[in-house]
């Protein structure tokens, strides 16, 4: 109308950082319309403070009364009509996931909700955008828009565009170089190229298509059904309008927002130490009665474990130890030896590096409890690969023929017969099916001095970090248990070697010992189980591998997928626990093992344990702790607070 007319839209506090003041942008003498189409240059709310400072301060009071009246930051709509302020609209405003937290923690400091409204408020996703790479807000500032999608897969990703897998995965592991993998849509043959890249995009696709399932499930930032790009395969390059990008050229793309931008923004890995989140997670851990605990094989895992507020190891996985290049040479000596002092002799040599690994985490966790699970996989896999051997044989004896002189044939001759030596034994130790075979409690039973050192390096590390003052708490888990009588067998002779150690050492070590429920047989039969184990830990990956009978590494990059996108499956049951079926051999298992043991301590150890539904579900089930990676702990435990809200219902504030 003039100039004494205004119109605009604001918010009670920040969008962005969540700061307690009011941001918004108007236009004088115009429509609302042109406030938010962007055709014209909007002044900033602050500009209306000294425009019309009488105005100013009577939407300052509305703002307040209307945040404090709904208790939640508002968005509104305005019109000043010749000098009269209308409030025209209110709602609750959408806000950076910084933003949800510290808005939260604010107005249960200020007294405008209780601190269980608070931890509500947050959701899992909004903590998980703390442990994600993220876009500099200045380099999104100044990024030139290509297109938008769906945001499927939180994060900010950046690198070269490759049109295919095999392209992705050749410049990602053979030239070191950062991909961007780009397909009209991804199927299940494109997953090798997808876990190559640093980020996934698609013009087609939707939530539950192929790309969204795969990329959420491996982490990686991910922009789905950006129909404004055209892509040619044929010429190796994508279509934006006017903007022709080739196989090659940079792109950057926010999962976490659904928006790809030319060339490369800088990027931060968000502050998990932000100050209102550790002040919220610390209100969930007094609201939650499942504990949290992390998987982690090696001192530096623990102490980012204990960072982020873990509160024990649930599983530390003793085989990866052996992967180390300084030890793999004495294992693989182990698996070759014929004799047993051959066999005596390497486990000897790996017995230091064991103690020293295990002393590493037991000096980190001071005071918390450790899980270490005895070794777990296929011998096999300590070997070089069967198919590799008989290639790099083959080419020894093209060498022989042409060897120079005696010196080279002898030379050569020893490694003909060092590499016939292991391609004979990988031959032996094959199997048709190696995840059903001879692995966990199997393997300890069959080379029972390879489980013996194990505990004997636990308990030596125990007894030696003991002496230096730390609060030592081990647990010794047996996995792939499927008969009691294996439990019975394996414990006796463990628990043997643990006695002789502290009475060697002369100091006592309180500790558990448990196994890992991991079949359907073990829960069927857990009231005799629990006989003989201080604890169960569910391996969830194992129990819903042998539940379902599918095989996660072949089905999550094929069939599966088809199946979740059919509404055959209604969720991955890698990923979220399977309610329905693996849930009820948990519940099973817990209640038959404390009805022989009613302090049985219960937990889960699989990729399950940072799953917010998955916890939601083990919180029912009454489980002690769930235990997941370093980085998902943050997020089990608000999960973990948000189960036991649920099953209150009730007004808390302290």
């Amino acid at each position: 109308m003039d100039d004494d007319s205004a119109t605009g839209v604001a918010m009670t506090r920040n969008g962005s950082t969540g700061e307690r003041q009011l941001e918004g942008d108007y236009l004088t003498n115009a429509q609302g319309e042109d406030v938010v189409a962007g055709i014209r240059m909007t002044k900033d709310l602050s500009e209306l403070k000294k425009e019309m400072p009488d105005l100013y301060a009577e939407f300052e009071r509305i703002a307040l009364l209307l945040e404090k009246h709904y208790r939640e930051m508002q968005d509104m709509e305005f019109t000043i009509e010749k000098g009269k302020l209308w409030m025209l609209q209110t709602r609750d405003g959408k806000r950076t996931a910084q933003a949800a937290v510290r808005i939260a923690v604010e107005m249960a400091d200020e007294g405008l909700i209780d601190r269980q409204t608070a931890v509500r408020r947050v959701k899992p996703e909004h903590v998980d955008f703390f442990l994600h790479p993220q876009f500099d807000p200045a380099a999104l500032a100044g990024g030139k828009l290509l297109a938008r999608g769906l945001n499927v897969s939180p994060g900010g990703a950046v690198g070269q565009v490759a049109f295919d897998a095999n392209m992705a995965e050749a410049w990602a592991k053979n030239e070191g170089k950062a991909v961007i993998m780009v397909r009209p849509e991804t199927k299940p043959d494109d997953v090798h190229g997808m876990l190559a890249a640093e980020g996934i995009l698609t013009s087609r696709g939707g939530r539950t298509s192929h790309a969204a399932l795969v990329a959420r499930q491996f982490g990686k930032p991910a922009v789905v059904g950006a129909s404004a790009i055209t892509i040619d395969l044929t010429n190796r390059e994508m279509t934006i309008g006017e903007r022709t990008i080739h196989e090659g050229e940079w792109i950057s793309i926010d999962g976490t927002a659904g928006v790809v931008y030319e060339g490369q923004l800088a990027t931060m890995v968000p502050d998990i130490k932000d100050p209102w989140l550790i002040k919220l997670l610390d209100w969930a851990d007094s609201f939650r009665t499942l504990g949290v605990w992390a998987n982690a094989d090696y001192p530096r895992d623990a102490r980012r474990a204990v960072e982020y507020g873990a509160q024990g190891i649930g599983l530390c996985r003793s085989e990866h130890m052996f992967f180390e290049t300084d030890r793999l040479p004495y294992f693989q000596k182990m698996i070759m030896a014929d004799y047993p002092v051959e066999r005596r002799e390497a486990l000897a040599a790996l017995l230091p590096f064991q103690r020293e690994d295990f002393a590493g985490l037991f000096r980190v966790m001071d005071g918390r409890p450790v899980i270490i699970r005895l070794i777990d996989p296929p011998l096999h896999e300590f070997l070089p690969d069967l198919v590799e051997l008989v290639a790099e044989l083959a080419d020894l004896k093209i060498q022989l023929k042409h060897a120079p002189d005696m010196a080279a044939i002898d030379a050569l001759l020893s490694d003909i017969r060092q590499k016939e030596q292991l391609r004979k034994r990988a031959l032996s130790l094959r199997e048709a099916n190696p995840m059903l075979g001879l692995r966990g409690v199997r393997l300890g039973i069959y080379i029972p001095e390879l489980t013996s050192m194990q505990v004997r390096a636990i308990f030596e590390a125990a007894c030696m970090v003991v002496k230096e003052g730390i609060d030592v708490h081990p647990e010794v888990m047996i996995p792939l248990t499927s008969h009691v009588n294996e439990l019975i067998r394996q414990r006796t002779v463990l628990e043997g070697e643990a006695r002789t150690v502290m009475a060697e050492q002369g100091v006592t070590i309180g500790y558990k010992f448990g196994t890992m429920i991991e079949l359907p047989r073990a829960a069927l039969t857990a009231d005799r189980i629990a006989e003989h184990a201080e604890f169960f830990s569910f391996g969830t990956n194992d129990l819903t591998q042998t539940t379902f009978g599918i095989s996660r590494d072949d089905a999550e990059a094929g069939f599966l997928i088809e199946y979740m996108e059919g509404g055959i499956l209604p969720a991955n049951p890698f990923a979220t626990l399977d309610r329905d079926g693996v849930g009820q051999l948990i519940d099973m298992a817990v209640r038959k093992g404390r009805a022989s043991k009613p302090d049985l301590e219960c937990g889960i150890c699989g990729e399950h344990g940072g799953d917010p539904q998955s916890i939601a579900l083990c919180h029912q089930l009454g489980l002690t702790y769930v235990s997941c990676s370093p980085f998902r702990v943050p997020i089990a435990r608000l999960a973990a607070a948000h189960a036991a809200l649920q099953e209150t219902g009730r007004p808390h504030d302290e």
